[in-house]
Parts: structure tokens; sequence; C-alpha cells
């Protein structure tokens, strides 16, 4: 199997980026790590499943609301 580090880089600083992993940890079960560095310090969030999905359903709302106002500019 590949070993892929795949990261999202920051649109304003390309030194900037987050990436999203899935662990087992010890004293938490499985859990979702969002990290990545802003302005050279790393950070870390740790999400549960129930969470992590929530997140997801937010982000994509987000996006649709870009979407839709692209479509009404044009």
């Amino acid at each position: 199997m590949a070993n892929i580090d795949l990261r999202f880089i920051d649109r304003i600083v390309s030194d900037d980026f987050i990436q999203v992993k899935k662990y087992d940890t010890y004293n938490c079960g499985n859990v979702i790590q969002i990290s990545g560095t802003e302005k050279g310090q790393r950070f870390q969030i740790l999400l549960d499943k129930s969470t992590a999905i929530r997140f997801a359903k937010t982000l994509r709302t987000e996006i649709n609301k870009i979407t839709e106002s692209e479509v009404g500019n044009a």
C-alpha cells in the first residue's frame, strides 16, 4: 500500500496546511485527527465519529452556500 501524505494547502499562505487522519487511541478509541500548521505553529483537533460527521455536514453546507452565491452572481 502506498504511503501518501495528503495535505490541503491554505489559499493565502502556502506554508499553512491541514490534513486529516483516523487514529485508534489508547484512551479515546477511534478518533479523527485534523492537524496542520498556521503561521508555523502546529495544531491538532481530535473529533469523535459523531462530531466528525456533523463537521462534514456543516462543511458541505458552507460549500453549497458558495456555490449558490456563484450561481446568483452569474
